[in-house]
């Protein structure tokens, strides 16, 4: 998944985005709530990680703005203020979740996943495409039963397409979904992807529409 975190503190921050990036997440980090708005506009991503207390603009604004603007991208409040007010307010305003500081990773990690499922109107994680099955919060995927080895960026590009499997998602769209903005792309990179994916899974799993981007034939292998 592509995440914006707008955290201020550089010791939280730096060990969000290493741990989201461990879990194979592309990652674009800010401090400062006044360049979210610029951040959102400019890049299309699947959920926002927000600190309330932000400097420039603080997160309560930032969700309030958002929402004004009836952008429904999700979000995840994270903050020190454990008060019940200030959860109710954050809720109440359109955030996803609320999630009080300190916590684990792996929690934060269930709880992006629980949001997405919502987002995408899943009852659970699994994602199953003919003979592939894809589970988000193990990281494991299996054709016909067997199980398949990816790296990091081959299994976010596979979810990418599992989670659209009627949609023809373009090459913009996955480099964006796979690297983050500190991160080079090689002009093939997609492609050298989905040439590994395809050894593993298929050559006729996933389809090239030309001129358009990538599809799913879970019909045929």
């Amino acid at each position: 998944m592509r995440l914006l975190l707008l955290e201020d503190d550089t010791m939280i921050g730096k060990a969000l985005r290493q741990g989201l990036q461990h879990e194979g997440h592309s990652v674009d980090w800010l401090q400062d709530g006044a360049l979210a708005e610029h951040a959102v506009d400019t890049t299309q991503y699947d959920l926002v990680i927000l600190d309330l207390g932000l400097p420039g603009k603080d997160g309560i604004r930032v969700l309030t703005d958002l929402r004004r603007r009836e952008n429904p991208l999700p979000v995840i409040i994270t903050t020190a203020r454990d008060q019940l007010d200030d959860r109710v307010r954050g809720l109440d305003l359109g955030a996803d979740d609320y999630l009080v500081k300190p916590f684990d990773l792996d929690e934060l990690l269930a709880r992006i996943r629980a949001v997405a499922r919502r987002h995408h109107g899943r009852a659970h994680d699994l994602l199953q495409q003919g003979p592939v099955e894809l589970n988000p919060a193990t990281h494991e995927v299996r054709l016909e039963g067997k199980p398949v080895a990816l790296s990091a960026r081959e299994f976010a590009l596979l979810l990418t397409l599992m989670e659209r499997p009627k949609a023809t998602v373009s090459r913009t769209q996955l480099e964006e979904r796979l690297y983050g903005w500190d991160e080079e792309i090689a002009s093939n990179a997609v492609e050298v992807h989905i040439h590994h994916l395809r050894k593993k899974l298929g050559e006729r799993f996933i389809h090239t529409i030309r001129g358009l981007g990538y599809t799913l034939d879970p019909g045929v292998r």
